[in-house]
């Protein structure tokens, strides 16, 4: 069992910047993959970022060259630095970590993106 706890979010001015971040319960290196998703209301959850166990990362189009996902292993975070934000990134922002056996999601924080 995998707990994850996100924080982070909040209400941030278009144009603005917002870091989340992700802590797990057991060391990173465990996991196959790292994502972050998120689900605004009416739609489907959907992928904004991840990375594997070798460290690649891939990105949705809708946040490529304005999102950065890293992560920590000596914290067990995975991180989700988000600039130049649009009001199209409102949604509730979901950690989530694949493991061999089950994946894991996190209780979703939200980002609100508003003037």
């Amino acid at each position: 069992q995998v707990q994850l706890v996100e924080s982070g979010g909040g209400l941030v001015q278009p144009g603005g910047s917002l870091r989340l971040s992700c802590a797990a319960s057991a060391s990173i290196f465990a996991f196959n993959a790292m994502g972050w998703y998120r689900q605004a209301p009416g739609k489907e959850r959907e992928l904004v970022a991840r990375i594997d166990a070798g460290g690649g990362t891939n990105y949705a189009d809708s946040v490529k060259g304005r999102f950065t996902i890293s992560r920590d292993g000596a914290k067990n975070t995975v991180d989700l630095q988000m600039n130049s934000l649009k009001p199209e990134d409102t949604a509730v922002y979901y950690c989530k970590v694949v493991t061999v056996l089950l994946d894991y999601w996190g209780q979703g924080t939200q980002v609100t993106v508003s003037s």
